[in-house]
């Protein structure tokens, strides 16, 4: 994975100094509150329901073990002893004492990582694959093209006060797992017949109050221009975009307004200003940065290993489940990447103690050659656990409570912190995601009906991914009471769509058992080999509606 060079520590060093003296002025009331909010939100730092919270950037999802075990120092020192990961791979801290930060950031910067641009109207985290680089369907490791956008992004003097924030995705494979079609900007990078890469370069998608899907701006983007072309994209966005209600500020609400065709014209004018400048990449300038994320010295599997595996999956129904649904194919033959399931329900989705997370970084020491992997549905992954050993691996894990075979199915839920938290939220969305655990916890029933996202949301902001899920669930405030309204058929991936909604909402003691009716009338509907989505794909919203409003 990528390691700072001296340029890189200096600048995060100096940025740790800087916010210590802006804090200190703070806190001694030299400067004021609207003063202090654009200095602390562009180093993650928000103010919300019951104390600060500190949004801690994981650049492209990428942790190697050593970064895992601080995160989890920080969390049992200044907080309390746990952390709780998001939709968007950040670490987020619910609990630390404002004057504490400068302190937290300076532990951050000791293992290169740093809280910066995970809030305000700038160019936020870029996300990724999660497999990325171990991939068996990847045309381009993202990975690279991610580091030199982080690069660009950080401190870029001209986008530090957007209309809004900015969110870009990126994947290098056949499958897109890093729902590019609902970023602000999504790049896809593929190779043309001659074997040269490709971006593919979609804008305008989001989810929010005003859900969309990216059009595409560009469809085959030489790579020697990918920086330059971002730029222009950002210069139109920053001119043209409103800044006069921030809920139209979105690139995705400029796009609209203007149409993917003028929207196009006007990065293109922008863009014949920037082509071929000093931005303009080089064989050079990627290969350098290429260079730290070489593949580590895997020990070659043999045959009678892999085999042997095999047996052990078929031999033991409890193993060959949690390979089923928690292990996936890599690039490697007899290597795997191994998903951690942080879905429990004596914890809210995505949370980790310090001990789990210390107990994780050794697992990735011991299993994954330091290296893991934090995921936009909640979890983390080992990237490169050899066969012969995942057997000890998933025992490990159980003895942590992290061997949940359930990744992907129904208990795998999306959630954000919502109202237990969140000062934006209009309702509680861990009871719910709990109540649904609670509900469906039976492991044959949750197999039976196949892959199923459900992704839950306190707030129109959608941190939660609701109007992508399967099926889809929204707290909403009607004249001071939560309730909860349905939506189906959202989805992310290469055919995304964004969920219709079912009708009235309901109380928070209902949710179960609606999600108990919209499943029969699945399992009632289904054709063999069927998922949710496809079922609900042929068959439309009239018949779930029918039922639950029966």
């Amino acid at each position: 994975m990528y390691r700072y060079d001296t340029h890189d520590q200096t600048l995060v060093d100096e940025r740790v100094a800087q916010f210590r003296d802006q804090m200190r002025r703070y806190l001694e009331g030299k400067i004021s509150d609207e003063e202090f909010l654009p200095l602390r939100v562009q180093n993650g730092l928000y103010v919300q329901r019951y104390a600060p919270m500190l949004r801690i950037a994981i650049p492209y999802g990428m942790l190697a073990a050593y970064q895992l075990r601080k995160l989890g120092e920080i969390a049992a020192r200044y907080d309390r002893g746990y952390g709780h990961f998001t939709t968007r791979t950040n670490l987020q801290l619910n609990w630390p004492k404002m004057e504490d930060v400068p302190d937290i950031l300076a532990d951050l910067a000791s293992v290169q990582m740093h809280a910066i641009q995970t809030s305000g109207n700038d160019i936020r985290n870029t996300s990724t694959d999660q497999f990325s680089g171990i991939a068996a369907d990847e045309q381009v490791d993202p990975r690279p093209w991610c580091e030199l956008i982080r690069q660009w992004s950080t401190f870029h003097p001209e986008f530090a006060y957007l209309p809004r924030k900015f969110k870009i995705a990126v994947t290098g494979a056949e499958e897109d797992r890093a729902a590019i079609q609902v970023h602000d900007v999504g790049l896809r990078f593929w190779r043309d017949d001659a074997g040269e890469v490709r971006v593919k370069v979609l804008a305008g998608g989001g989810l929010g109050r005003t859900p969309m899907i990216g059009n595409t701006v560009c469809e085959d983007l030489p790579w020697q221009h990918l920086l330059t072309y971002l730029e222009a994209i950002l210069r139109v966005y920053n001119q043209f975009g409103r800044r006069d209600n921030k809920f139209k500020a979105r690139i995705k609400i400029l796009v609209k307004a203007l149409g993917i065709d003028e929207f196009r014209r006007r990065v293109e004018e922008e863009w014949a200003h920037l082509k071929d400048g000093p931005q303009t990449l080089t064989d050079e300038a990627v290969a350098a940065v290429a260079d730290h994320f070489v593949d580590p010295e895997r020990r070659e599997i043999g045959t009678e290993a892999i085999e042997a595996y095999e047996t052990l999956r078929a031999d033991n129904r409890a193993f060959g489940r949690f390979v089923t649904n928690n292990v996936t194919d890599h690039k490697v033959p007899g290597y795997k990447a191994v998903t951690l399931s942080l879905k429990r329900r004596e914890h809210s989705p995505g949370d980790v103690t310090s001990e789990q997370m210390a107990a994780i970084a050794d697992l990735a020491d011991e299993f994954s050659y330091g290296e893991l992997r934090v995921t936009h549905e909640q979890n983390l992954v080992l990237t490169d656990v050899a066969v012969d050993r995942i057997e000890e691996l998933w025992q490990r894990l159980d003895e942590l409570g992290l061997a949940n075979p359930t990744v992907g199915t129904l208990a795998d839920l999306i959630c954000c912190p919502g109202g237990d938290y969140c000062s934006l939220a209009n309702a509680k969305s861990i009871p719910v995601a709990q109540s649904i655990q609670e509900r469906f916890e039976d492991l044959d029933f949750l197999y039976d009906l196949g892959p199923l996202e459900l992704n839950i949301s306190g707030c129109m902001n959608a941190c939660g991914h609701h109007h992508v899920g399967h099926i889809g669930i929204l707290g909403v405030d009607k004249k001071g009471e939560e309730y909860y309204q349905i939506s189906l058929g959202g989805s992310q991936g290469n055919e995304s769509s964004l969920g219709k909604i079912l009708g009235p909402s309901f109380y928070r003691e209902d949710v179960p058992g609606v999600i108990d009716k919209l499943l029969q009338v699945y399992v009632g509907e289904r054709t063999p080999d069927e998922t949710f989505l496809d079922t609900y794909r042929r068959i439309g919203l009239k018949p779930f509606k029918e039922r639950v409003y029966a």
